[in-house]
């Protein structure tokens, strides 16, 4: 990190204000080449300064351009920002005049990667300024902020503390077996002391599992055969006609995707191909495409004709979801009642034709996945699926030690804790990889 960056921090495009970020040791040195303020380069920290940008004595833009001194600063480096006049020109040919005065363009996320190698945030702060970032809802935006802020990172230490606990004892145990206030750790105590970091393990872990309907929504397909009303009831749900509505069997070959947004909550609506036998080549990739999706959903939206009788294929959905999150919907209940519903698990009874009954689907999915819970409850969860994987890792290990601890020698449980103990490490960056930090930081954009 003995080079200077530079990227462009602002979206692309055309407004009022765009930031060339520059990063590094010759910040200001490169910044002051360009600058017609030649004050800025003996400023004091943390100041805002008005000029130019020149190149060879040709003014580029009017610009604010910021001095701030590291270590005070997101990368802990000395960083300049340049405050232009919103334009993809202008914007652009500034970024190349700080390249060709001895700036490198930043790779994606490197500025954020660097505040964490210098200390200044750790990897789950820095998985949450991405989660800020692409935030849908203001419970995603305030559960981001929580792990920016590193409240999510105080649970991990938590449990690391709890840790290293035990493990701190369990060594004055075995190197100074003369010290009588320190008390003894029988293979017992361990394992109480174990069976209470578990349950706090498997309390973050299940609250997490909201956290991930937060960040990332309810993945709803809305599944049955051709002509039930899947793409009116799509339309009807959003409030506007975003899928085609005809009588015309197989209308919906492809899947329509639409967001909709209940309690803070994105459901991510998907509506399918109708599912029916067919000969038609492209319908009958549909059909296949809605099969896979079904599997892959969070929720299934089951819709059944009131007025029809249930075919063999309807049976086969009815089947397919049975184990998973579904709500049973009938609809065309203003036509003669044609469908035998004793089979049906808690139906819904609508009739898109008449609007009737539409927010009850809306209820009882506030129901199934307890959002009215999550809507007022804590936001401080594990949200990667980084993280979620390595906390059940930990949980696992936790479990063979305590199932396993009358089997072996203090010492060795004692070294099985440590293994724990780093891994939890794992999550908030004390130990990780350069491979790692390559995959982490790449889905950040340029500039941050």
């Amino acid at each position: 990190m003995d080079d200077t960056i530079a990227a462009i921090s602002t979206a692309q495009g055309v407004g009022a204000i765009s930031i060339i970020r520059v990063s590094g040791p010759k910040a200001f040195e490169i910044v002051s080449k360009i600058f017609s303020n030649k004050k800025f380069l003996e400023a004091p920290s943390h100041t805002i300064h008005y000029g130019y940008i020149v190149d060879n004595g040709k003014k580029i833009d009017e610009v604010l351009v910021s001095k701030m001194n590291g270590p005070k600063t997101f990368t802990c480096e000395d960083v300049a920002e340049i405050n232009a006049h919103g334009g993809i020109t202008t914007t652009n040919e500034i970024l190349e005049l700080v390249l060709v005065n001895g700036a490198r363009l930043a790779e994606p996320g490197e500025f954020t990667k660097r505040a964490f190698l210098n200390g200044r945030i750790d990897l789950t702060e820095a998985e949450g300024i991405m989660d800020l970032i692409n935030s849908k809802t203001d419970k995603a935006r305030e559960m981001a902020l929580n792990q920016v802020s590193g409240e999510v990172s105080n649970l991990i230490r938590d449990l690391r503390n709890d840790l290293a606990g035990i493990i701190s004892n369990i060594e004055v145990n075995i190197d100074y077996p003369e010290y009588e206030d320190t008390p003894v750790m029988t293979n017992n105590k361990v394992k109480n002391s174990l069976n209470s970091l578990e349950k706090k393990i498997n309390n973050i872990l299940e609250k997490s599992n909201e956290g991930e309907i937060i960040k990332n929504g309810i993945k709803t397909v809305i599944a049955g055969k051709p002509n039930v009303g899947k793409s009116s009831l799509l339309n009807r749900l959003l409030g506007e006609d975003r899928a085609i509505v005809t009588d015309v069997q197989g209308t919906t070959r492809d899947s329509i995707e639409a967001s909709l947004v209940i309690d803070n909550i994105v459901l991510n609506l998907i509506d399918t191909a109708g599912i029916r036998d067919t000969s038609d080549t492209v319908e009958s990739i549909g059909v296949s495409k809605s099969l896979s999706l079904i599997d892959q959903a969070d929720l299934v939206l089951f819709v059944l004709n009131y007025n029809e009788e249930m075919t063999a294929d309807e049976r086969m959905i009815l089947e397919k979801i049975r184990d998973k999150n579904h709500i049973i919907i009938v609809n065309k209940t203003d036509l003669e009642k044609k469908l035998d519903t004793s089979e049906l698990d808690n139906p819904i009874y609508i009739s898109i034709k008449d609007d009737k009954n539409i927010d009850e689907i809306k209820d009882r999915i506030k129901e199934l996945f307890n959002l009215e819970k999550i809507e007022t409850g804590d936001l401080t969860y594990l949200t990667s699926a980084r993280s979620k994987a390595i906390l059940r890792q930990v949980l696992d290990s936790v479990s063979d030690v305590r199932e396993g601890i009358d089997n072996y020698p203090i010492d060795i449980v004692e070294i099985d804790l440590k293994k724990i103990w780093n891994l939890l490490g794992d999550i908030i960056g004390e130990n990780y990889s350069e491979e790692l930090l390559d995959e982490l930081f790449s889905r950040f954009c340029v500039g941050k």
